[in-house]
């Protein structure tokens, strides 16, 4: 490969973060030798290629001064063109580094677009995607296919109570792992939490809160062979109940520098059976490369939590053993070669049912109802 995207900004409470993933990653593809389009898409909507060597300041007021804004181009020869000009080049890179989390591009959208621009992306699928973002949808895939998993329900007023006691955990049922999730002590909390929170207004779900399970994480690679990477166990500070937001993210250095221990203090045991969790998730879920699976364990007793299919920072902490550049080509190249398995078939789209469909008149005719 020669020329690469990476795209990062997006419709999302997590923006600002997808900023920060999008800027590392577009560094370190550049320091590695290839030339970089970094693509930004602001909250207002619109896109725009920016510097490689922007800074994360320089986006705090909107794009930075530096930006051209694009449009994407549909279509197999799409890409992005500048908005003015009278004769402005399509940018056609050979694959896209998606680096959007949370909203509607992590949950596929982007994967979508980018199929529709004939652009080879990261991310997985778009199915992947969305079962990814979908928490419900994600736990109940898990628990059919017989892994382990704590009940999760739709938690609001035309919806089952729970079969079991507070307290609850009361998460977004679509969104990242650490945006508005609160610890409430009863059904009542929880529902009135659901009406409230901003962050749970397109849906809520509940779950057991268990204070004696911690968090433990690990990011997987699914090209060329499935490789899992090692565990963190992320410190929750003082009496914190879940890892928040800005435990994660709030540092000056970084979400690598995010309080943790890694590798996690775990029994040889149970790190084995969270890898062997993680490679039966990835398959079913249809993880791309760079993934993170998150757990929740006692020690003994593990539990798969979520999956997070395009984590921040690409994970690329969780691996340090390897070139961070090198993790990135590889999820590119994944792209590229996976492209054409992830197409849609047309072979019962060539107008077969057109033709066989006669009149529209009649078919309208057909339906009943009242006429004129």
């Amino acid at each position: 490969m020669k020329q690469v995207a990476v795209a990062f900004g997006g419709p999302s409470a997590e923006h600002d973060i997808s900023i920060l993933t999008g800027l590392q990653a577009a560094r370190l593809l550049n320091q590695s030798g290839l030339d970089v389009l970094a693509v930004y898409w602001d909250r207002g909507g619109n896109w725009h290629t920016v510097p490689v060597d922007s800074e994360a300041r320089d986006f705090i007021d909107g794009p930075p001064a530096r930006a051209t804004q694009v449009e994407p181009v549909l279509g197999r020869s799409g890409g992005w063109r500048p908005v003015k000009g009278l004769r402005p080049k399509t940018y056609r890179p050979e694959a896209v580094l998606s680096c959007f989390h949370g909203g509607y591009a992590e949950a596929g959208g982007a994967r979508a677009l980018f199929d529709w621009m004939g652009l080879p992306s990261t991310g997985g699928s778009l199915f992947a995607g969305a079962l990814s973002v979908d928490k419900l949808a994600f736990g109940s895939v898990i628990a059919q296919a017989g892994l382990p998993t704590l009940p999760r329900l739709i938690v609001g007023d035309g919806h089952a109570d729970p079969d079991f006691d507070g307290p609850y955990i009361v998460k977004p049922r679509f969104g990242g792992s650490s945006i508005g999730i609160e610890v409430v002590q009863d059904l009542a909390a929880a529902k009135g939490l659901a009406k409230q929170n901003v962050h749970l207004a397109d849906g809520a779900v509940l779950e057991p809160y268990r204070p004696d399970l911690y968090d433990l994480n690990v990011a997987v690679i699914t090209h060329p062979t499935f490789r899992a990477s090692l565990i963190e166990k992320p410190i929750r500070p003082g009496s914190d109940s879940i890892y928040s937001y800005s435990d994660k993210y709030l540092h000056t250095s970084g979400l690598s520098q995010a309080p943790r221990e890694m590798p996690a203090p775990i029994s040889e045991e149970l790190a084995a059976r969270i890898r062997s969790l993680a490679e039966q998730v990835a398959g079913l879920v249809g993880l791309g490369s760079l993934a993170r699976l998150d757990f929740l364990s006692d020690g003994t007793e593990v539990f798969v939590n979520e999956v997070n299919n395009i984590p921040g920072a690409m994970s690329l902490y969780l691996w340090p053993e390897d070139s961070p550049a090198a993790l990135l080509t590889n999820a590119l190249e994944q792209a590229v070669r996976s492209r054409s398995s992830n197409e849609a078939p047309t072979v019962f789209a060539r107008g077969e049912a057109l033709r066989a469909a006669g009149g529209i008149a009649g078919k309208l005719a057909n339906l009943g109802g009242p006429t004129r």
